[in-house]
């Protein structure tokens, strides 16, 4: 039994259609916390469970006979939580069921001086799985390429992407990764520990981006560089929780650093394929 937790989010749900093609839907079981929602896929064999990591006894029976698990990153932290004892109580719970191995989906920047926020939760949590005991696998995927347009969706739409200053980025998309993770949960391939970074095939900065955009919509789009003082400022007037806040700028300081901008063949050879460019995922937004 391959489980997958988060599988009504984006990665997850990809990861799930993706394992179909790999292996017969009574091998799969998802975790989720409302199971209402995944109602299709438990019409089509797929073993569906609530899931909650407030809840001991439900990730107990939503993982029971799980041989490998794919524990999905908490985003507690933007609601003000703590993904960190999500994932210990995860960990814990699959030791306690004897999982063979515990898949976690991490990122590039996972480093305990990590300028990104989530770049230090990652690294606490590979540390955590180190000093487990159990077979894991942590998938150092490379930043989702939806959340460049997600992040700078009001600087396309008024032509001006403004910020502090970047650096380059190997932007991936969740399809990839998605594939990659079912690949590997379903034992295609096996990596003890980190993997490398599993990236796209080329660094782009903001004002690359903003050229993109600028083809695909017709429009003029610039790249507009502020200081963090500015930047900060922005955000204050904008209202915004502290972590929200936190994540923005570490994405700032953490890009300029040079943190996201490792390039990798791995995940072009596991799938077989290139990367989907990010060109795609600008025209597809935008275009």
């Amino acid at each position: 039994m391959l489980i997958i937790t988060g599988a009504s989010g984006k990665l997850g749900g990809l990861v799930v259609e993706a394992l179909q093609r790999l292996v017969t839907a009574d091998q799969i079981g998802v975790s989720v916390r409302d199971p209402e929602k995944l109602a299709d896929l438990a019409a089509g064999g797929v073993r569906v469970r609530r899931g909650d990591y407030e809840d001991t006894d439900s990730l107990r029976h939503a993982w029971e006979g799980a041989s490998r698990v794919l524990l999905v990153s908490s985003n507690a932290a933007a609601s003000g939580g703590d993904p960190l004892l999500h994932h210990e109580t995860a960990i814990s719970v699959a030791k306690e069921l004897g999982v063979e191995r515990l898949f976690y989906t991490s990122q590039v920047s996972a480093n305990e001086q990590s300028l990104f926020p989530p770049g230090r939760h990652h690294a606490a949590t590979e540390t955590m799985l180190a000093g487990s005991g159990l077979a894991w696998t942590s998938m150092r995927h490379g930043f989702y390429a939806e959340s460049a347009m997600h992040m700078n969706a009001q600087g396309f739409a008024n032509g001006n992407l403004v910020g502090p200053a970047d650096g380059k980025v190997a932007w991936t998309t969740h399809e990839d990764l998605a594939q990659a993770d079912a690949l590997l949960l379903a034992g295609k391939e096996t990596f003890e520990g980190v993997t490398p970074p599993l990236t796209g095939s080329e660094g782009l900065d903001l004002a690359d981006l903003a050229q993109m955009a600028s083809g695909a919509t017709g429009r003029t789009i610039k790249r507009q560089i502020v200081s963090e003082e500015d930047m900060i400022e922005n955000l204050e007037r904008a209202n915004l929780p502290e972590a929200v806040k936190s994540v923005i700028l570490g994405y700032y300081r953490a890009a300029q650093a040079g943190e996201f901008a490792m390039v990798d063949p791995t995940l072009e050879r596991l799938l077989g394929q290139k990367p989907r460019p990010m060109q795609n995922v600008v025209k597809r937004h935008l275009g």
